[in-house]
């Protein structure tokens, strides 16, 4: 079986040309790595940063084989994306290159061959000009049934979570949440959070992090939720509004004292010092919110020093699980799935 899992059944890579507000013809490199078609039709997220290369893909492809398995539903492994990055173009920039890339994916997906996810820097925006462009080009086919789907994965995340500290006889009631990363993962891990009577305490993106020692509330998420919902919006600007809010103090991230981290953020985020400054702050468990967030070293450190680990493999299934229940699903289901 290790054999037949070495090479992927597929890996497509084309040119994305598009054109930008100045007339200007530009150029990405678009991927989609069909993996594993052994249990059902490809499914898998897309991805979009100048992160995002033949490697990465590849890896995070593999990893998925076992993220879909885990969920007992008949769906098979992929991932995709481009290295184009949306954080810095208008909005009829992305529209022109969502559709420019769509027009070659539309070749190989569709409802029963290849389920695209939303993805790291692809969310319901890039998602809505990708499956636009394929209904031109294919008025017939759907694959996208549920539109709520991206608030599954950080649901998923927390259920585990909890999950994991039940059978610790424990909960999360009362728990301090770091948390890293503020996109619309991360956003649905807090008010998750929330609902478990949690107390979210951080949210970070490239302009820093803010820190609320009393706990981000209701009213407060609503104002981050609103922050980020705007294109190329910095969580910086929430200290406006907030009297409480700390924002990058103390310097270190994780030298701030918590109980829980979740990292919604990107690919290792946590090595070696990180893992080390968590538990020496107090810090009992990490959690991947993202897939390899926690480094190999890393996840060593946090064994030996008595952490408890949640692997992206079993955290991040939310988007399989919600496409497999369908559009009616809802959190109860989400939550006895993760269970």
């Amino acid at each position: 079986v290790a054999k037949t899992l070495i090479e992927p059944e597929r890996f497509i890579q084309f040119r994305v040309a598009w054109i930008d507000d100045m007339g200007v013809n530009r150029l990405n490199r678009g991927f989609r790595v069909q993996y594993s078609s052994a249990l059902g039709p490809y499914a898998g997220s897309l991805h979009l940063g100048p992160h995002v290369n033949h490697g990465v893909v590849h890896a995070m492809a593999f990893d998925n084989i076992f993220t879909n398995a885990v969920t007992g539903f008949n769906l098979g492994a992929a991932v995709g994306g481009s290295d184009f990055n949306p954080l810095d173009k208008s909005e009829a920039e992305l529209q022109r290159f969502c559709q420019s890339y769509a027009t070659e994916l539309a070749k190989y997906i569709g409802p029963d061959q290849d389920i695209p996810f939303s993805g790291i820097g692809c969310g319901k925006e890039e998602i809505g000009f990708i499956y636009g462009q394929y209904k031109r080009i294919k008025p017939t086919g759907n694959f996208m049934e549920n539109l709520n789907m991206d608030k599954a994965p950080g649901y998923t995340i927390v259920h585990f979570t909890n999950r994991m500290l039940e059978d610790k006889g424990d909960s999360l009631q009362g728990k301090r949440v770091m948390i890293v990363g503020a996109g619309t993962r991360a956003r649905a891990v807090a008010q998750k959070l929330l609902d478990y009577g949690a107390i979210p305490i951080t949210m970070t993106d490239p302009s820093g992090h803010v820190y609320e020692p009393d706990g981000i509330t209701e009213s407060k998420l609503a104002t981050i939720n609103h922050i980020k919902g705007e294109r190329g919006a910095l969580l910086g600007r929430y200290i406006i509004s907030s009297t409480s809010a700390e924002f990058n103090h103390p310097e270190n991230l994780y030298d701030i004292p918590c109980d829980i981290c979740i990292a919604c953020d990107g690919m290792n985020d946590i090595s070696d010092a990180e893992a080390n400054a968590l538990a020496d702050h107090g810090c009992k468990m990490v959690v991947e919110g993202a897939q390899s967030s926690v480094t190999p070293s890393a996840r060593k450190i946090l064994k030996k020093r008595g952490l408890m680990y949640g692997p992206h493999t079993m955290t991040m299934t939310g988007p399989a699980i919600s496409h497999a229940l369908g559009k009616d699903y809802t959190d109860e289901d989400l939550k006895r799935e993760a269970d």
